[in-house]
């Protein structure tokens, strides 16, 4: 056969030819890629499929996008069905608005790209003293975000015209004086009222259940007393984090690093400045903007004139509850640290100048440089603990990189245990007893991820106790785990709940009874409304419950403003029942000036939001939109069903 080839090697690449072309030519090489990822369609825009592996990664994005933002959140947070599905909403709508920009050809130019480009935080921290970029360092950041800088720029080039789709419509977004008056005094139209409540403990307490009851109870609602499945297992976690632990930097390796980054790890001046802030944000009206321009630069021809004044003129002028009891004084700050307009002043000016006003997103400032701290050249002794720290960063980092691929081929190839991968890449093999579907309180890393759970309570894995596949859980985190034993759900004796048992029978009795109870009272007092007082009057709105439940403001408030008195009887559900007898209707306390304008600004935003949501659902229509996932509910009270009933009228 091989003889063959060789002997007739144009007549083979010719059948190739032949073969494979044609292929290309009605498939195309998206067509070839895509038949290597087998995972489910998720959603569908205007035609082409969102696929699980792109949800996935879509979700492991914005979740290390949220911890790099907020290191302290709880991860547990991002495992949940509802903020995975946030995801895939949010996904989705960039593909709508992304289909919305290329039907209607709404391109960038170069110059706006650059503009962008150049009020990036990130990329201005990275200029060069002389004002140009620093192309090693550029590429640096964007390789350990894995992008190229052409990927990044495509990236910014599209996020530009797909927020051009929008972009109409919030600029054009208006609402009148009237319409919003209307609006905002129906929103917080107060009432009052009188309550009376018919709480379930209040009941339970009276109650005393029988062992037959219990018994009874136990039986209908066997599955509210299931213990869980549950395994133990065995899992290895492949990160940067791990094999950082393996990694030996050798002194002569750590001195080459520092003397090739010198100049970039050295410290960064910084400047000491006071200032003067009159406040006017971006969205405050151009009337009220102008009105304070004028008052910064009447002081700022003030002290220019008298500098030695500054302090004095600060504590008593300046808007910013932080700086002028201190006369203005900011301390020392490095560049990245204020906002671009105000550090371009002060890292312009000489020591003892005065800027003329300066114009941020806060306001208009006035700043005067007290101090400049000129960077300082750490020894390589002073550096070498951090040194080494940051290039185990950047070998692990590699290493992972290099390895990915041979982990997630290791425990599939030897998928009846753990430990040869584990002795292979010089990682622990880590064991957990007691784990079930969903992480329990206080979980943290693998344990705590709903998909690794998922892969642990495979039927392959519970039935063959193999290795899962290489999941990964977040930016450079694969974990492969194992079933060592495996106990499935059962549900648990009467003996071992009876207490749960009770308290489950009383909460059900006891809502029940009350219930019945209130439903009895209410037809009294509809009979008879004279005999309805109830309690002492209550004003309630939606901004000021009292303290009472939101179904009983809500019912307050959808009671007939033209028939009044009117007495309502809500169903609070496992909490019970309550009567509401509406009194009057008491108009909004009117706001002043101030308030009332910025209520404006605020109904305006939400008109604005409610037409770009609006126009936003158009274009999921036309682009033939469509979810294949269904939307995750949120649980309900951990309740029997006989307590969820809707609200009597």
């Amino acid at each position: 056969m091989f003889d063959f080839i060789r002997r007739h090697t144009k007549l083979t690449m010719g059948l190739l030819f032949l073969l494979i072309v044609p292929s290309f030519v009605l498939f195309g090489l998206d067509g070839y890629s895509h038949s290597k990822d087998k995972s489910p369609t998720v959603a569908k825009v205007d035609g082409q499929a969102i696929l699980q592996t792109e949800w996935d990664k879509a979700h492991l994005r914005e979740v290390d996008r949220v911890k790099a933002s907020m290191p302290s959140v709880d991860a547990k947070l991002f495992d949940s069905a509802e903020a995975r599905y946030a995801t895939l909403e949010r996904l989705v709508q960039d593909r709508v608005l992304a289909a919305a920009a290329a039907k209607s050809k709404l391109g960038i130019s170069d110059v706006k790209l650059a503009r962008e480009l150049q009020d990036n935080s990130e990329i201005a921290s990275l200029r060069k003293p002389d004002g140009t970029l620093d192309m090693d360092r550029y590429r640096q950041l964007l390789a350990s975000q894995g992008m190229s800088p052409e990927m990044f720029e495509a990236n910014v080039r599209a996020d530009l015209s797909t927020r051009q789709v929008l972009g109409g419509v919030a600029s054009s977004g208006f609402a009148s004086q009237a319409a919003a008056q209307l609006a905002l005094n129906a929103f917080f139209e107060k009432r009052e009222i009188q309550v009376s409540r018919f709480t379930t403990s209040d009941y339970a307490t009276k109650l005393t259940p029988t062992e037959a009851e219990l018994e009874q109870f136990y039986q209908a609602n066997t599955k509210l007393f299931q213990a869980p499945e549950q395994a133990n297992i065995e899992y290895v976690l492949f990160d940067v984090e791990s094999i950082k632990k393996s990694i030996v930097v050798e002194p002569a390796e750590l001195k080459a690093y520092y003397d090739q980054n010198a100049q970039r790890l050295g410290s960064k001046e910084e400047r000491r400045a006071s200032h003067i802030l009159i406040n006017a944000l971006k969205t405050a009206p151009e009337a009220d903007r102008q009105k304070a321009k004028a008052k910064a630069a009447e002081l700022a021809a003030l002290v220019k004139k008298s500098p030695d004044t500054f302090a004095d003129v600060a504590k008593k002028n300046s808007q910013d509850p932080g700086s002028a009891p201190a006369g203005g004084d900011l301390d020392f700050f490095a560049r990245e640290a204020m906002v671009k307009p105000f550090s371009d002043a002060a890292f312009a000016m000489k020591k003892g100048d005065i800027s003329d006003v300066v114009e941020s997103d806060f306001g208009y400032h006035i700043i005067k440089l007290t101090d400049i701290k000129e960077p300082k050249q750490r020894s390589f002794e002073e550096m070498k603990p951090e040194l080494e720290l940051e290039v185990k960063k950047r070998q692990a980092q590699k290493k992972f990189t290099e390895s990915a691929e041979g982990f997630t081929n290791a425990v599939y190839e030897q998928a009846d245990s753990l430990k040869p991968t584990a002795d292979r890449l010089k990682l622990e093999v880590k064991t957990a007893n007691g784990i079930t579907r969903k992480p329990a309180a206080g979980m943290t890393g693998p344990l705590a991820n709903t998909k690794f759970l998922n892969a642990i309570f495979a039927p392959d894995a519970i039935e063959k106790k193999r290795n899962t596949e290489a999941v990964e859980i977040g930016s450079n985190q694969l974990v492969s785990g194992r079933i060592t034993q495996y106990t499935p759900a059962r549900t648990r004796p009467l003996t071992e709940v009876k207490d749960i048992v009770r308290q489950r029978w009383l909460a059900q009795r006891g809502a029940e009874e009350a219930r019945k109870d209130g439903i009895a009272k209410l037809a009294l007092f509809k009979a008879n409304p004279a005999a309805a007082a109830l309690a002492e009057n209550l004003v309630v709105s939606r901004d000021q419950s009292q303290k009472q439940p939101a179904q009983i403001v809500d019912a307050a408030l959808r009671a007939d403003a033209a028939a009044l008195p009117s007495i309502v009887g809500i169903d609070l559900g496992p909490q019970g029942y309550a009567i509401v007898k509406v009194m009057k209707v008491l108009p909004r306390e009117q706001s002043g000036e101030a308030a009332a304008k910025q209520e404006l600004n605020q109904y305006s935003k939400w008109w604005t939001s409610a037409e770009n949501l609006a126009y936003y659902n158009v274009l999921k229509d036309r682009f033939k939109t469509e979810i294949k996932v269904v939307r995750p509910t949120r649980a309900k009270a951990d309740l029997p069903p006989e307590t969820d009933t809707t609200a009597t009228q």
